[in-house]
């Protein structure tokens, strides 16, 4: 085992390598957290060391897509924390009901199981046909996976208490068509779905909306990138615009702290001061 040292070194040259090479940003996201990923791409990957990880990515870009699924964290549900879809239902589509069109933006928004609650959320109320959904992700897999939008038929049906749970109106089952062993989810949803690659760690902001959904993510950056991450937020939400956080993130100690007031502090849903 090589020394800490050496490894905290050999994951800098790796980190820097990829941005060089692919453009793709870490650097700034949490190091704990890119060392755990990374020592576990070591191990399914079958490298020895992180430099002979980063030898491999850099003269194959398939290898690179390989180490990215452990550097991303494409893990998500349906209606994950059900209260929080319940808060959004009941205290912000009142709100968005009174703009002639919504824009919304699920910023890494893996592979798509927020989105798609969002949609079928935004029917139920009768908001989907004038909303478009912004879903972002860096994971080009993950991306492809939620534009699909087929899943696990027994992960899907595992989601059916948090849709109730979130207040749902009908059965989730509603909304997909089972096939073996798959759930593909009504094309009606996915209609009204932009998938797009973008990174908060370099990229600018695209679109106004009236509400931001980013939940999970901030807390795998450190505090620059988490400060860079809010100051697109703010930049793309309308007057009075709403963002929706992780149960674990918070905007207490971030530049953005006096920018936004809790509308649900403990369902971590913001509004835009």
């Amino acid at each position: 085992m090589a020394p800490e040292r050496n490894i905290d070194i050999e994951l800098r040259l790796l980190i820097e390598a990829i941005y060089l090479k692919y453009n793709y940003d870490f650097r700034n996201y949490s190091g704990a957290s890119i060392k755990r990923r990374v020592r576990h791409a070591l191990t399914q990957l079958n490298c020895k060391t992180i430099s002979a990880l980063q030898e491999k990515i850099l003269h194959d870009p398939d290898m690179f897509m390989e180490l990215l699924q452990y550097l991303t964290i494409p893990v998500s549900e349906m209606f994950r924390d059900p209260p929080y879809f319940l808060a959004l239902r009941q205290q912000v589509v009142p709100l968005l009901k009174t703009y002639p069109s919504v824009k919304i933006w699920v910023a890494g928004c893996s592979t798509g199981e927020e989105v798609y609650s969002l949609a079928i959320l935004l029917k139920e109320e009768g908001l989907l046909d004038r909303s478009i959904i912004y879903a972002t992700d860096i994971n080009p897999r993950s991306l492809e996976k939620a534009q699909r939008g087929i899943f696990n038929l027994e992960t899907v049906q595992g989601y059916a208490a948090n849709y109730q749970n979130a207040g749902g109106l009908a059965a989730l089952s509603d909304y997909y068509t089972a096939a073996y062993d798959s759930a593909l989810f009504d094309k009606s949803l996915r209609d009204h779905v932009t998938f797009a690659d973008h990174s908060l760690a370099t990229d600018s902001v695209f679109s106004e909306t009236q509400l931001i959904s980013c939940r999970n993510v901030l807390i795998y950056f450190d505090n620059a990138l988490q400060n860079r991450a809010l100051g697109l937020f703010h930049e793309s939400l309308c007057h009075r615009g709403f963002l929706g956080l992780g149960s674990k993130e918070s905007l207490e100690f971030s530049n953005y702290g006096s920018a936004f007031e809790a509308l649900s502090k403990q369902e971590r849903i913001f509004r835009k001061t």
